[in-house]
């Protein structure tokens, strides 16, 4: 049974935005079991925990001798030893790893950064003339985005990792209200958190920053 890393408290309060939620909910669309282990921000800058994960972040995987780092490429290994996250034809497959990485090098890179000036950036000077550049930018790719999705409930025929990926970066805007500029883009997002997959993985993880901020 393959174990993966999360926060031992979580900086979003247990609301899914953790990296480990994508790794969580790929093992729950296929129905494979996994183990937890919780790290502290102090422990995620040990060599143990290096030696996993480089950069000293999580989520990492391990699974008998093979250990790997970066929610992308786990959600990836996960989906290709198991049915349900990639088609079968070889050209729909192609396709869905595609928006795996459109997901993570085309949306992602500037809704976080976004995200973290609208976080850590307030008291700076510059940073009611940086805001509206940083949500152009997001605008751009989400109108995109939008564009392509039209009318279709997934980005390409059943759903997949692809959108799995997706929703998961599209759901760092939650708070922001910029999602909601684009109503079939926060249709999409919430059929995928309508998924009993989902929900399962939402709910372990918010039950980590639960017990955390309770003691128990």
């Amino acid at each position: 049974m393959p174990t993966i890393t999360a926060f031992e408290n979580s900086p979003d309060r247990g609301k899914g935005q953790a990296r480990d939620m994508r790794v969580r909910w790929a093992l729950e669309e296929v129905g494979q079991s996994y183990d937890v282990r919780l790290v502290s921000f102090a422990a995620m800058k040990q060599p143990a925990h290096l030696a996993l994960h480089p950069f000293g972040q999580i989520p990492t995987y391990e699974d008998g001798d093979l250990a790997l780092f970066e929610s992308g490429a786990i959600v990836l290994h996960i989906a290709e030893r198991h049915d349900g996250l990639l088609p079968k034809d070889a050209n729909a497959r192609s396709r869905a790893i595609a928006w795996m990485f459109a997901a993570l090098n085309t949306l992602e890179p500037p809704i976080v950064e976004f995200g973290m000036t609208m976080l850590f950036e307030r008291d700076k000077s510059w940073y009611e003339e940086r805001l509206p550049v940083l949500k152009d930018r997001v605008r751009t790719r989400l109108g995109e985005l939008s564009h392509r999705l039209g009318e279709a409930e997934w980005l390409d025929g059943a759903f997949s990792a692809g959108d799995l990926m997706m929703v998961t970066v599209l759901r760092r805007l939650n708070t922001s209200r910029l999602l909601e500029e684009y109503p079939d883009l926060s249709a999409y997002v919430a059929r995928g958190e309508a998924r009993p997959a989902f929900r399962r993985a939402f709910d372990a993880q918010l039950a980590v920053f639960t017990a955390a901020s309770t003691g128990k």
